[in-house]
């Protein structure tokens, strides 16, 4: 990925969740990858993979509306939308070691289901 930019290789992996291709997003990050969400304090990449991800078949799309990079860092702010009405809004922040991505840390935003807010704590 020597010469694909940072805002490519983010649209990349988004699609690689879409597509349920696990290689391309284990290939794009480092060996020493760290995630942390509010559910998840800074785990591995093994962690993460046997935590975090799972089959997108309840995902109908993302919908990435911004990304801004600067030098290795580089901001996500995608609007999820699930089969089925609910919807949440979240913003990734990535960290680029190289052409690896070292680091993310998601902030999770409002859901909505059927266009009405849902409370945290009701999904």
């Amino acid at each position: 990925m020597a010469s694909t930019s940072r805002a490519d290789t983010i649209r990349a992996i988004f699609a690689a969740y879409l597509s349920n291709n696990r290689k391309l997003v284990e290939d794009t990050l480092s060996d020493d990858f760290r995630f942390t969400s509010p559910y998840d304090d800074s785990i591995d990449k093994p962690t993460y993979f046997e935590r975090c991800w799972k089959n997108s078949d309840w995902i109908e799309r993302h919908e990435l509306e911004n990304i801004f990079v600067e030098g290795d860092a580089a901001f996500v702010t995608y609007l999820c939308v699930a089969k089925g009405g609910k919807s949440f809004r979240n913003t990734e922040f990535f960290v680029f070691e190289g052409d690896k991505v070292k680091r993310i840390d998601v902030y999770f935003g409002a859901a909505y289901e059927n266009g009405v807010f849902v409370r945290q704590g009701e999904r």
